[in-house]
């Protein structure tokens, strides 16, 4: 299981463009998942979670930065609700920003991701 949680990943040996690669892909997953509809922290981190098989653990020490980061950013913006359960909560929706900006992470990621499939097929 990869987990994107600070208090799981030892920063002190990571790279600075490896801290970078996890947060941007963070970000990146967060994004999409709004794509689809406004969401609050948990569902986000259980959604993760669940479409990765849970090979993706996204703890709270983690995803609540980005989130704030995101927002900072005007990709993303939160009001608070009721949750279906009624509890209260902060949900998070894109901007039109943000649905721009998932737009083109998705075909980085996809150039990204072929490059580097031909790499290891190839290589």
């Amino acid at each position: 299981m990869l987990t994107f949680d600070m208090y799981y990943v030892d920063m002190r040996h990571m790279s600075r463009d490896k801290m970078d690669l996890l947060q941007g892909t963070l970000d990146m997953l967060i994004l999409r998942l709004l794509s689809t509809k406004k969401r609050h922290g948990y569902d986000i981190a259980k959604r993760i979670q669940t479409v990765s098989n849970n090979l993706f653990k996204i703890g709270q020490g983690s995803l609540y930065p980005a989130l704030h980061r995101l927002e900072k950013k005007g990709y993303i913006e939160s009001n608070w609700d009721l949750t279906q359960t009624g509890r209260r909560a902060k949900f998070y929706e894109l901007t039109d920003t943000g649905r721009s900006r998932i737009k083109e992470e998705r075909a980085y990621w996809r150039d990204f991701s072929q490059a580097i499939n031909a790499i290891l097929q190839k290589g």
